[in-house]
């Protein structure tokens, strides 16, 4: 199937899913609608890929055979498919639907239910990347599903991914990728309090961020985050509310399994105040802002 053959539509356009709808009218793909809660949204973007301006996800669905969606949370997963005349069942019958939100993996569940009852396909394409790595089509992705609609999809997701994994059956995807972010916070948590200490010792920041590079307190997280939380350069590429969501889906899950995780769940209550003293949409660097003394 050539990539002209493609007609995807994109219901969700905020950082990830505007820039993985550029990327894919840069490779090529038809991009044929777009469609965000922010009508303003939807009409820059479709004036910029010279795509539709849907007025719903069942439009998007109607005008699209591969409907990617990249919403907020499980409500805002279960509105687009509710059984509503605007939703994406509407048009559902053939279509293939790319989900690539962080969820409780149980509504990955349900959702596959819903679209076969409807005639469709789903699919989970769970992302452990951010905004650059969307635009350039070097996304981490992880999926969940029927075998088949996996491989019915493959050439669109390698086209949006440096690496590309096949997990499971649906809600098995969405259960690793919570556990990716759990840890991921954990680790962000961490860095924050041992530079925040740092500081506090009067040391050198950046000779401790060179220091922590080189031994045990190295991580993936000190990479990106931390010159940030030094520099209190908390511009959003995945947002402190986010990662307070998905740390919140670990916890659930590990509930559920009789297990207590203390330090999730340390992390969580730190990410849940920063929200509540209005910082959620900073990026996840801005737990710093709770650790270094004289910020918060």
């Amino acid at each position: 199937m050539a990539r002209t053959d493609f007609a995807v539509g994109v219901v969700g356009i905020g950082r990830m899913g505007a820039n993985m709808a550029r990327h894919l009218k840069d490779e090529g793909y038809p991009v044929t609608a777009v469609y965000d809660l922010n009508p303003a949204i939807t009409a820059a973007l479709s004036q910029e890929l010279a795509c539709e301006a849907a007025k719903s996800p069942a439009r998007v669905a109607e005008v699209s055979h591969f409907i990617i969606t990249v919403v907020t949370d499980d409500a805002a997963m279960r509105g687009i498919y509710a059984e509503t005349p605007d939703s994406l069942l509407r048009h559902a019958k053939g279509r293939l639907f790319v989900n690539c939100a962080t969820l409780t993996p149980s509504v990955h569940v349900e959702i596959e239910g819903c679209v076969e009852k409807h005639g469709g396909q789903t699919l989970e394409a769970c992302m452990a990347s951010s905004i650059t790595q969307a635009r350039a089509g070097a996304l981490y992705v992880m999926c969940g599903g029927k075998a088949e609609a996996f491989e019915r999809a493959k050439p669109l997701l390698e086209s949006l991914s440096a690496s590309l994994c096949y997990i499971g059956k649906a809600g098995e995807a969405a259960k690793v990728k919570a556990l990716v972010n759990m840890v991921m916070n954990i680790n962000t948590a961490a860095l924050a309090e041992g530079l925040g200490l740092g500081e506090a010792l009067g040391l050198d920041l950046s000779m401790l961020r060179d220091v922590f590079a080189q031994t045990g307190a190295a991580s993936r997280v000190l990479e990106t985050d931390g010159e940030d939380m030094q520099n209190r350069a908390h511009e959003c590429y995945f947002s402190a509310a986010h990662a307070a969501k998905d740390s919140g889906i670990a916890l659930t899950m590990a509930e559920q399994a009789g297990l207590t995780l203390p330090l999730a769940q340390a992390t969580y209550q730190q990410y849940r105040r920063l929200v509540a003293i209005g910082k959620g949409e900073l990026d996840k660097s801005a737990i710093a802002e709770l650790t270094f003394e004289g910020r918060a």
